[in-house]
């Protein structure tokens, strides 16, 4: 498995438990599996519906702002990974 950096969590929203990231290279889509990670962070999941301005997609590229539901707390500044098989 390899693993890609694909952008940086910009923002928390612990009250929805969504993440908003940075995509600042390569692409994300529902179904892909993402790692976000940082300093106290580590969190491997499916990406879950996307959202970009407020309307739901099914894949995000480089030089969008996107929000995607987390299981768990993430931090701003983390990196946010797509694994590949």
């Amino acid at each position: 498995m390899g693993e890609e950096v694909i952008g940086t969590v910009t923002d928390y929203f612990a009250k929805i438990g969504v993440a908003g990231i940075q995509v600042t290279g390569g692409s994300l889509a529902v179904g892909d599996t993402m790692r976000i990670k940082g300093h106290t962070t580590d969190l491997t999941q499916a990406v879950e519906p996307i959202q970009l301005e407020d309307q739901g997609v099914q894949r995000a590229e480089a030089g969008q702002t996107i929000g995607i539901g987390v299981k768990e707390r993430v931090r701003k500044g983390d990196s946010v990974l797509k694994v590949t098989p």
